[in-house]
C-alpha cells in the first residue's frame, strides 16, 4: 500500500470478506481457535494506521457488519457459520475497541473517515467490556474534544454524544467525569450547547441539547471542573431564570422558549442544576446576582387557573413543585435574599392556601408530586421543607420574621389539619409533614419564654398524642420513627423552661407516657427520654407523678431506671459477679474498652477518656434521675435493685476517680512529682478504692440480710406447713375415733363413761342448799352415737320456788297477778314441744 495504490482495491475486498461470519466443524472450534479469531479482528484496528481513506472507512464497515450478520447464501458441505455474536466477542478480546479509538487522531482532520470511526465506536459502546476498554484511551476526553467540529449533516455531536451516553451507563461515572472536566472540554461542551440553544430549532436538536445538558449537569456535580471558570455556570443560570424575572443578557438574547415537551423537559433540568449548583459556595454570587431567588418565588403562589397560557396544569404543577423544592436547597445560602424578597410571608400565605377549601386538584404526576394526588399535600410538603431548610440555619432574623408574622399559631393548625388526616389515612407524606412542622416549632420556641407560652396554649394537647404512639408503629418504615423523636425534641424545646407548659404536660398525665416509653428500653430512644426527664425534674411536681407512675406487673420507675443500669453496664462489659457486685475496686464502673485503652497525654482544654465516656451511655442521666428522685424510700426494689442502687449511689465518686487515676497516670508519663505531691497523689488515689471497698461491703450486708430475711421467712413456711399437717392428723384422729365408736358397741359404752367422768369432773364440787340437781342422761336415747346440742327445760319444783332464782329475778322485776298460772300452762307446753322437736346432734 505504501508502494502502490492498485494494492488498495485488493485490500479492500479481503477486509470486506473478514465482515462475513466465520465457519466451524466441531462446536467446540469457538473455543478452539478463539485466540487466533480474535488476534486476526484485532489487525483490522493496527491497519486503521494505513494512510488511505477507502481502507479505513471498509474497515469501519467490516466492523458495523459485526452486528448486522447476514447468513451466507450458500453453506459450505461440512461446515456451519459460528453463533451471532461470535466476532463481537472476539472484538472484545481483541482490544478492538481501543485501538479504534486510538486510530481517532489519524483522522482528525478527515470528517468522512472520523464519521465512519464514531459509527463503529457507537456500535462497540454498546458492551460495557468495550467502553472500558475505551476509556483506558480516553475516550470521553476525546471525543468532547471533536463536538463542536465542523460538521454540516450534524452527526458528528450526535454520534459523539451517544458514545458518551454509553460510557456513562457502561462505566464508572466518576471516571468519565474526570475525563471531560478539563478546560478545553467544558469550553468545548458549552459551544455545542450555546449553537444548539440558540440554532437548534429541529425536535432532534432540542432532544440532543438535553442530553448535553444533563452531562453538563454531570460535570457540575464536579468540584474540580472549571465550569465558573469556562462561563458555563453563568450560562445554565441564566437560561433557568431568564423567563421569570425577565433580567437583560446578552447570552440569551435570542433564545426564545416554545413550551413545546423537549424545552418542558429542558426547564426542569436547568431547576435540576441550579439545586446542584447551590451546594458549590464558589456559585453563590452568580445565584444572587442573576435573580435565582425571585425567579424560584414566583412559583410560590396558590394556582388560581386550571391551566396557564405557556404550560398546561400538569406541567405548571410540576414546575412549581420542583421550583420550590429546589428553593429549599437555594435559600439557605442566599439568606439576605430570602428575606429581601419576602419569601417567608410569601410561604405562610401559599400554606394557608393549601389548607383552604379552595377547589383545587393536583395532577400527582410527577416525582415531587407523589402523594398529592387531587389535592394540595404536595404543595404543603415542599412549602415546609423550605421553612424547614431557612429556620435550621437558626438565624434570628428568619426566626423573628416568622414568628412576628403569627407562625407558630398557623404551624400548630397545620400540624392539627395533617394529624387529622392521618387518622383517616397515615401515608409517609403526611407524617414527613407532621415530623417537620413539629422540628418548625423546636427550632422557633427554643431558648424563647414568650415564644413556648405561645406554643402551650394548644400545643400541649397536639403534641400528646404523638407520645402516645402505638410503638409497633415505629417499625412500619412510613416515619413514625422520625416522627416520634421529633415529638420528643419538641417537647424539650417547647415545653421545659416554661411552667405553663410543664404543668399542662403534667396534668395530661405526659411523664406517664415517657416513663412508658422508656419501658420499651430501646436504646435510641431512652438517651433523649431520660434527659427530657432530668429536665423535668426541676419542676416540684415531676417527682411525685415518677413515683406514681406502674408499669407491667407493677413495676416502679425506680426498678425501671436501676434495670436500665444493669441493661447499661452490660453492653459496657464492666465487671460484676453473679449477685451484681463490684469486682474491681479500683476502678469499678470502668468498661472494658476503657480499660483497653492507653494513657495518652492530652491538653488541658481536651476532655479525657473518662469525661467523654459520659456522653457515650446513659449512666450520668440515670445518675442524675435518682439523685432529683432521692435514693432513700425508693418503692418496689428488691435485694438485688439495693446493690445496684449503692454503685449508682456513689457514681460521681467513681467517676471523679477515673480523672484522677488518668491525671496520675500522665503525670508519670511527662514528670516526676515531688515526693509530698506523690504521698498525695498515692492519698488521691486511695480514696475511689476504699470507697469501691465500701460499697461492696453495703451490698453484701444487703445480701445477707436478705438472705437472712429468706430463711426466716422460709422457717414460717415450715412453721404453717407443719400446723397443716398436725390438723390433718388430728381431724384423720378423730375420724377414726369416730369410726370405732359407732362400729364397736363396747368402745361406745368406754367413750360414754369417759365422757360422763369429764362432765362429772367438770362440775363444782361446793354444793348449795337446796339446790336442785337435774340429770344429764337422755332418758329412751337409741342412738349409738354421742349426744349433741339437745336442752330440756324442766320446772323447778314447788318446794324450791323463792329460792335464789326467785330472790334474783324479783329484784329485777315485781311478779304480776297471773303470773304463777301463765307460768305452769307455757312449761307444761314448752316441754312437751322440746321433748317432740328432740333429735340428736352429731
Amino acid at each position: 500500500m505504501n508502494e502502490q495504490e492498485a494494492f488498495t482495491k485488493p485490500l479492500c475486498e479481503l477486509i470486506k470478506l473478514c465482515g462475513l461470519p466465520f465457519q466451524k466443524k466441531k462446536l467446540s472450534d469457538e473455543v478452539s481457535y478463539s485466540v487466533a479469531a480474535s488476534k486476526s479482528i484485532a489487525q483490522l484496528g493496527y491497519l486503521m494506521r494505513v494512510p488511505s481513506s477507502h481502507v479505513r472507512i471498509q474497515i469501519c464497515k467490516c466492523i458495523v457488519s459485526f452486528y448486522n450478520v447476514e447468513l451466507p447464501r450458500k453453506i459450505l458441505s461440512g461446515y456451519q457459520p459460528t453463533s451471532a455474536n461470535y466476532k463481537i466477542q472476539m472484538a472484545e478480546l481483541g482490544g478492538l475497541a481501543e485501538t479504534l479509538v486510538l486510530s481517532l487522531a489519524l483522522v482528525e482532520n478527515q470528517l468522512t473517515e472520523k464519521l465512519w470511526v464514531l459509527k463503529a465506536l457507537q456500535h462497540l459502546s454498546s458492551s460495557g467490556v468495550n467502553c472500558r476498554l475505551m476509556m483506558k484511551a480516553q475516550a470521553a476526553s476525546r471525543l468532547c474534544l471533536y463536538l463542536n467540529g465542523v460538521d454540516p449533516s450534524g452527526q458528528l455531536v450526535f454520534r459523539s454524544s451517544e458514545i458518551l451516553w454509553n460510557l456513562l451507563e457502561n462505566t464508572s461515572k466518576e471516571e468519565v467525569v474526570n475525563q471531560l472536566s478539563s478546560l478545553e472540554c467544558v469550553h468545548a461542551l458549552k459551544e455545542v450547547f450555546v449553537d444548539l440553544i440558540m440554532h437548534g430549532f429541529r425536535h432532534y436538536d432540542r432532544q440532543l441539547r438535553n442530553d448535553l445538558l444533563v452531562i453538563a449537569t454531570l460535570l457540575a456535580e464536579n468540584r474540580a471542573a472549571p465550569m465558573i471558570e469556562s462561563g458555563f455556570t453563568e450560562l445554565l443560570i441564566v437560561l433557568a431564570t431568564f423567563t421569570e424575572v425577565k433580567i437583560p443578557n446578552s447570552l440569551v438574547k435570542s433564545f426564545k422558549l416554545t413550551y413545546c415537551y423537549e424545552d418542558f423537559e429542558l426547564k426542569k433540568l436547568l431547576f435540576n442544576v441550579i439545586g446542584i449548583l447551590s451546594k458549590d459556595p464558589r456559585a453563590v454570587p452568580l445565584l444572587s446576582e442573576n435573580g435565582v431567588m425571585p425567579a424560584l418565588l414566583y412559583y410560590v403562589k396558590p394556582n388560581q387557573k386550571p391551566g396557564f397560557p405557556d404550560w398546561s396544569a400538569a406541567q405548571y404543577e410540576e414546575l412549581q413543585l420542583h421550583a420550590i423544592a429546589v428553593l429549599a436547597l437555594v435559600a439557605p445560602m442566599l439568606v439576605d435574599k430570602y428575606l429581601s424578597c419576602q419569601a417567608n410571608t410569601l410561604l405562610l400565605v401559599f400554606l394557608e392556601w393549601c389548607m383552604c377549601q379552595a377547589p383545587f386538584f393536583g395532577q400527582g404526576n410527577s416525582f415531587h408530586g407523589t402523594g398529592g394526588r387531587g389535592n394540595k399535600l404536595a404543595q404543603m410538603r415542599y412549602s415546609l421543607r423550605v421553612l424547614r431548610s431557612v429556620v435550621s440555619l437558626y438565624d434570628e432574623a428568619v426566626n423573628l420574621n416568622l414568628c412576628d408574622q403569627g407562625a407558630i399559631s398557623q404551624l400548630l393548625d397545620i400540624l392539627k389539619y395533617a394529624a387529622n388526616k392521618s387518622k383517616e389515612k397515615e401515608e409517609a407524606i403526611l407524617l414527613e409533614m407532621e415530623a417537620d412542622i413539629l422540628f418548625l416549632l423546636s427550632a422557633l420556641c427554643e431558648n424563647d419564654l414568650h415564644r413556648k407560652e405561645l406554643f402551650s396554649y394548644e400545643g400541649v394537647d397536639i403534641l400528646i398524642p404523638f407520645i402516645q404512639m402505638d410503638p409497633k408503629k415505629l417499625y412500619s418504615g412510613l416515619g413514625h420513627n422520625r416522627l416520634l423523636f421529633t415529638a420528643l425534641d419538641c417537647l424539650w424545646s417547647c415545653v421545659i423552661g416554661c411552667y405553663i407548659a410543664e404543668d399542662c404536660f403534667l396534668e395530661k398525665q405526659g411523664i406517664f407516657l415517657l416513663l412508658d416509653l422508656l419501658a420499651l428500653k430501646q436504646k435510641n430512644l431512652c438517651n433523649i427520654i431520660l434527659g427530657i426527664l432530668v429536665e423535668f425534674c426541676d419542676n416540684p411536681k415531676t417527682a411525685l407523678h415518677i413515683n406514681t407512675w406502674r408499669g407491667e406487673k407493677d413495676q416502679t420507675a425506680a426498678n425501671l431506671l436501676i434495670q436500665l443500669w444493669r441493661q447499661e453496664e452490660c453492653e459496657l462489659r464492666v465487671k460484676r459477679d453473679q449477685y451484681g457486685r463490684i469486682v474491681d475496686m479500683k476502678r469499678p464502673i470502668a468498661s472494658n474498652f476503657q480499660k483497653q485503652q492507653e494513657v495518652i497525654p492530652v491538653p488541658a482544654n481536651y476532655p479525657s477518656f473518662a469525661i467523654m465516656e459520659i456522653s457515650e451511655n446513659i449512666r450520668a442521666k440515670l445518675y442524675l434521675l435518682l439523685c432529683k428522685l432521692g435514693f432513700e424510700n425508693l418503692p418496689g426494689l428488691s435485694a438485688k435493685d439495693f446493690v445496684t442502687l449503692a454503685i449508682i449511689r456513689h457514681y460521681i465518686d467513681f467517676k471523679v476517680g477515673e480523672v484522677w487515676s488518668e491525671l496520675c497516670a500522665e503525670l508519670k508519663e511527662e514528670f516526676r512529682p515531688v515526693e509530698s505531691d506523690e504521698e498525695a497523689l498515692k492519698v488521691i488515689s486511695e480514696v475511689p478504692e476504699g470507697t469501691g471497698k465500701m460499697v461492696a461491703a453495703l451490698q453484701t450486708e444487703v445480701l445477707e440480710s436478705k438472705h437472712h430475711q429468706e430463711i426466716q421467712e422460709e422457717e414460717k413456711a415450715y412453721t404453717k406447713i407443719r400446723a397443716i399437717h398436725k390438723q390433718r392428723e388430728m381431724v384423720n384422729k378423730s375420724w377414726e375415733n369416730f369410726l370405732t365408736r359407732v362400729s364397736n358397741y363396747e368402745a361406745l359404752k368406754k367413750a360414754k363413761r369417759l365422757q360422763e367422768k369429764s362432765i362429772e369432773a367438770s362440775r363444782c364440787k361446793s354444793k348449795t342448799q337446796n339446790e336442785a340437781v337435774h340429770s344429764t342422761d337422755i332418758k329412751g336415747l337409741g342412738t349409738t352415737i354421742g349426744s349433741g346440742r339437745l336442752v330440756t327445760v324442766e320446772s323447778t319444783p314447788p318446794q324450791l320456788i323463792g329460792g335464789p332464782l326467785a330472790v334474783a329475778d324479783s329484784a329485777r322485776r315485781k311478779p304480776s297477778v297471773c303470773e304463777g298460772a301463765l307460768k305452769n300452762i307455757k312449761r307444761v307446753k314448752t316441754l312437751d314441744s322440746i321433748k317432740k322437736d328432740s333429735v340428736p346432734v352429731e
